[in-house]
């Protein structure tokens, strides 16, 4: 018996030396396979990539593939990037690797057209000194002041300079669109013109640095600045009696009180052939937030330019705005309000199908802001194509825009909202044959005026087909509502959150032909709210405001008619002319203590909606957060203990089956 045990003693150790030695060497055949895939793949396959990301943010798009593919001259990339900014800050290293990455892959695919090099600016270097004369950015890193680099610097064969000056880590979304407009600005010199007409301070307001210590208002606009990138920008006056023939795309903005010789010059503009970008707005956000050197800001902040449009088929009244509560701003309530924040329905944000994606310059976009919008209709029997491009949610309304210039109240708007289930069209692209404004020719001069030199021939229809894209809207140009803006060590650098400065530049670019940079523009950052918290949020919030107001109604009523008892007098002492003390009579006195309970029973079920509101967006709240954080790893967890039964039940009976 002793000796059956020993012999199967030396069977089984005999068989675990045989399992180790099988596992060791299954071990390192892995690792082998491994590392000769890793070599095949890097000798044959470089540039495979796949990317899981749920908005391709690691592959090349369209619009970069269609540059590089159209790249005729050579263009060098220069990035300077000090190794010391890494080690000092990780975050930076991460960032520089991801932007070597990127410009290698850029080089891989150009053909041979874009050289790339690295350098490593050191202190008091020649290097250094080439990455000054860039006009790149140096950061200090500590106390020493010595500085460090991360920039790029890209030359054409004609020696044009396109720069970086810093590359920031929170522009990381836009790093290939950056990286795509800097190569297309350098391999095609030549840009479209576009003809920019507005009262609005769209390239800064010297007063405002004058009046104001903050220089906010004195910038120019971030989207000027992007147009100015793309295109050759013209200014064109407010009382200009002809457009420039190079005008090949005319951009108006807020076209306040414009003198009809000026309307006559848009006009026959588009009859020429021009393409027309039209911004119109029953409420200027931005004239009424500007400061006026007569005082306080402007009372009439509206626009329009009915007797071409409606001329044109069209419609944009400016005597409504539109409220939208999907979408809507918190904004700061009122000091007398109960609550810190409130939905300000007439700024709202465009999502989903407020966005018409089969449009290319909409295809991308994630979302587009408006503030005191206005509609855009089509007149009825106009014989023009009229294609929605921003449309409002069912959950909007119309009121009268004096109700938005002049008190501006959201939680009043908010307590008196009634969607009407109706989406409402805010901007538009119309298409088609037009007849002119001005059937009978040029206006009168004003006098005193005289034509100007070369004055153009009076045209009374359009030639082919125009192009217009009209909007209810002129904050779409506004900072605040799209754009984030912040001083790095005295470099502006701005750090969009909607999608408008990338709108009016596609729809710029469309008009004017070119559309290759269209789907970089739109990759950015845009807020991706949880859409059912935000809908729970919003009801109970609506249906608080209404609880709200009717309460202070009533308790105006109450208090009104608790004066009214208070301040009566008696008969005889009326009738003697004298002033007597009231005198509150047990009915008077049963009707105030019975509006004093409806008061309090009235704050019993504000109380309610406030704490239902709070339940139902803390329970979802909740419910998320346990999907997030424990149902998941519960999940794994349970399936590797019912892994790890289900071997052992199979170790087990594969035990009792061998015989001893």
């Amino acid at each position: 018996m002793a000796g059956k045990t020993k012999a199967k003693k030396k069977v089984v150790e005999h068989s675990g030396r045989k399992r180790l030695a099988a596992s060791a060497l299954g071990v390192t055949a892995a690792a082998g396979l491994a590392v000769g895939v890793n070599m095949l793949a890097d000798r044959v396959a470089p540039r495979v990539r796949v990317d899981l990301t749920s908005q391709d943010l690691y592959t090349l798009a369209g619009g970069t593939e269609q540059v590089l593919a159209g790249l005729k001259d050579p263009i060098t990339l220069r990035l300077f990037y000090s190794r010391k900014l890494g080690a000092a800050v990780p975050s930076y290293g991460a960032h520089a690797d991801r932007v070597r990455e990127l410009l290698a892959e850029y080089a891989a695919r150009s053909k041979g057209k874009l050289r790339l090099e690295i350098l490593d600016p050191e202190p008091f270097s020649e290097t250094e000194d080439r990455a000054l004369a860039y006009g790149l950015q140096g950061v200090p890193i500590d106390q020493s002041g010595e500085q460090v680099y991360f920039g790029l610097a890209a030359v054409n064969m004609v020696d044009d300079e396109r720069t970086i000056p810093f590359f920031q880590p929170e522009r990381e979304r836009f790093l290939e669109y950056d990286l795509t407009r800097l190569v297309h600005e350098l391999s095609n010199p030549r840009r479209p013109v576009i003809g920019v007409m507005s009262p609005l301070p769209l390239n800064g307001d010297p007063r405002a640095m004058m009046m104001r210590q903050s220089s906010q208002f004195g910038q120019p606009a971030v989207a000027m600045t992007q147009i100015r990138q793309f295109f050759t920008v013209k200014d064109v006056a407010t009382d200009a009696q002809a457009i420039d023939p190079d005008v090949q795309v005319l951009l108006v903005a807020h076209p306040q009180d414009l003198s009809e010789s000026a309307q006559y010059a848009i006009d026959q503009f588009v009859m020429r052939g021009g393409k027309l970008l039209l911004l119109v707005d029953p409420h200027s956000e931005s004239q009424a937030a500007r400061p006026s050197m007569a005082g306080p800001s402007p009372a009439g902040t509206a626009s329009s330019l009915d007797k071409l449009l409606n001329a044109w088929g069209v419609e944009a009244p400016s005597d409504k705005v539109v409220l939208d509560v999907r979408g809507a701003w918190r904004v700061r309530a009122n000091p007398g309000d109960r609550v810190q924040a409130v939905d300000y329905a007439a700024w709202f944000n465009l999502q989903g199908e407020g966005l018409n994606r089969s449009e290319v310059a909409l295809a991308q976009l994630d979302q587009v802001t408006l503030a005191s919008a206005g509609e855009v209709r089509k007149r009825a029997g106009a014989q023009v194509d009229f294609v929605p491009l921003l449309t409002s949610s069912p959950q909007s309304m119309t009121v009268d825009a004096a109700r938005v210039r002049q008190d501006p109240n959201p939680s009043r708007l908010l307590s008196e909202f009634k969607a009407d289930g109706q989406r409402r069209v805010l901007a538009a692209r119309v298409r088609g044959h037009l007849s002119s404004a001005f059937p009978d020719g040029p206006p009168a001069l004003p006098e005193g005026q005289t034509r100007i030199e070369g004055f153009p021939e009076h045209r009374a229809r359009s030639e082919g087909p125009a192009n217009v894209v009209v909007a209810n809207d002129t904050d779409l140009l506004e900072d605040r509502f799209w754009v984030r803006v912040q001083d790095f060590f005295g470099q502006q650098v701005t750090t969009p959150f909607s999608g408008n400065g990338s709108l009016v530049v596609n729809l710029l670019d469309t008009l004017s032909g070119s559309d290759a940079l269209i789907s970089l523009r739109s990759r950015g950052d845009a807020s991706r709210p949880f859409e059912l918290i935000e809908e729970v949020r919003r009801d109970a919030d609506a249906k608080f405001r209404q609880t709200e107001r009717a309460l202070q109604e009533r308790l105006e009523r109450t208090e009104a008619r608790l004066r009214e008892l208070r301040g009566g007098a008696t008969p005889a002492s009326a009738a003697a002319g004298e002033r007597a003390q009231p005198v509150i009579t047990p009915e008077q006195r049963a009707e105030i203590d019975a509006a004093r309970a409806e008061i309090q029973r009235t704050r019993g079920e504000l109380r309610n909606v406030q704490l239902e509101l709070r339940r139902d967006i803390e329970g979802l709240e909740r419910n998320i957060r346990f999907a997030n954080i424990a149902l998941v790893p519960t999940l794994l967890v349970a399936f590797a203990l019912g892994l790890a039964l289900l071997r052992a039940r199979r170790r087990a009976r594969a035990a009792a089956a061998t015989p001893a």
